[in-house]
């Protein structure tokens, strides 16, 4: 005989559901510490192709100790010295770069490089590449840069009707990195309805850490009756945690730069919030939130863990080699380990 479990008790206790794996990825934790420890190294100005991460907050910090953002390399005085960010640029960008004898640190999250090297293969077998993302985004620019004979955006599910191929039978799909899984993962399968031989990538183009931030969003979600999300608006992967919060169950999600953008008007009739951050975030700015939450009566914080994080990214070697050269230390701790909370399931 089959049972079922029993639902858990309804609470009235104010309580707060804390995400986790949350905040800072290590393709983020690189990318910041490389623009900290060139401006340490070498002084201020270091100018940065975009932002080094999405994350408004971080980009002000950094502005504020000498680091300068640009859009594009044509601004950077030429033989300065220039990061390209997270997000990665296409072979145009470092050509312009070399162009102006720009000396240049790559800070490209190594899973987005990844991506890059896929494309490159693909075309040169002449595939045509459908690059599941969202136009206009700076991941999807650089990768669709590598290829762009071979490569076509499909930003959603709804654009698969609209692809035309060159050969069904040779054709292949990647992602940016920092998509809704679910989203994803339906794109593909109706790109599949349409091309029945087209190929998975070798791997999983997806990062651990927007899947593992997805996941522990989809575990507490159903227990909420808001979700705080903090992250910036042009953040992807903090945009998206909105979203699969409101489909896993949750009644309520907003997205926070900050906790003084929290609506005190959010917690009429809320019970339990849950809270977690995208991956460009650091966790100074979750902690404001629980701050704010406990003033608001929400003192009792359960940490919900689905997984746990330790991969850690050498910094770009065109940094390590410079440090070395000055006789700099290119070590770095680890990123700050989460506060120690009993892990309490729900």
């Amino acid at each position: 005989m089959t049972t079922t479990a029993p639902a858990p008790a309804p609470t009235t206790t104010k309580r707060v559901l804390l995400a986790a794996p949350r905040g800072y990825c290590a393709g983020v934790d690189r990318a910041v510490v490389a623009v900290e420890k060139a401006l340490d190294a070498y002084g201020a100005p270091v100018y940065v192709r975009k932002e080094i991460v999405h994350n408004k907050h971080v980009v002000d910090t950094l502005r504020d100790r000498g680091a300068i953002f640009v859009e594009e390399t044509d601004e950077v005085p030429e033989g300065a010295r220039l990061v390209f960010s997270a997000h990665g640029v296409s072979p145009a960008v470092r050509e312009s770069a070399a162009a102006r004898s720009l000396d240049t640190i790559d800070a490209t999250c190594p899973l987005v490089t990844k991506v890059h090297k896929e494309a490159v293969r693909f075309a040169k077998d002449d595939y045509d590449i459908l690059l599941i993302g969202h136009d206009g985004h700076e991941e999807v620019e650089g990768t669709a840069g590598e290829a762009p004979d071979h490569v076509q955006v499909v930003n959603s599910p709804d654009e698969v009707d609209k692809v035309v191929v060159r050969d069904p039978e040779k054709v292949v799909w990647i992602s940016q990195t920092t998509l809704s899984v679910d989203e994803t993962m339906e794109t593909v399968r109706r790109l599949r309805e349409k091309f029945p031989e087209m190929q998975d990538p070798p791997s999983d183009d997806i990062c651990y850490a927007t899947q593992n931030r997805q996941v522990a969003v989809k575990k507490l979600a159903p227990e909420c009756d808001l979700v705080i999300v903090v992250g910036s608006a042009n953040s992807s992967n903090s945009v998206r945690l909105v979203e699969v919060a409101l489909q896993a169950g949750a009644r309520t999600s907003y997205r926070v730069d900050r906790a003084t953008e929290i609506d005190d008007a959010w917690f009429e009739g809320v019970t339990t919030v849950g809270v977690t951050s995208g991956a460009s975030v650091p966790e100074i700015l979750v902690d404001d939130v629980l701050r704010k939450l406990a003033d608001h009566g929400y003192g009792e914080v359960q940490e919900v863990r689905t997984a746990t994080e330790d991969l850690m990214f050498s910094l770009p070697r065109e940094l390590r080699a410079g440090l070395k050269e000055s006789g700099a230390s290119d070590d770095r701790p680890r990123p700050q380990k989460r506060r120690e909370l009993p892990i309490q399931p729900v």
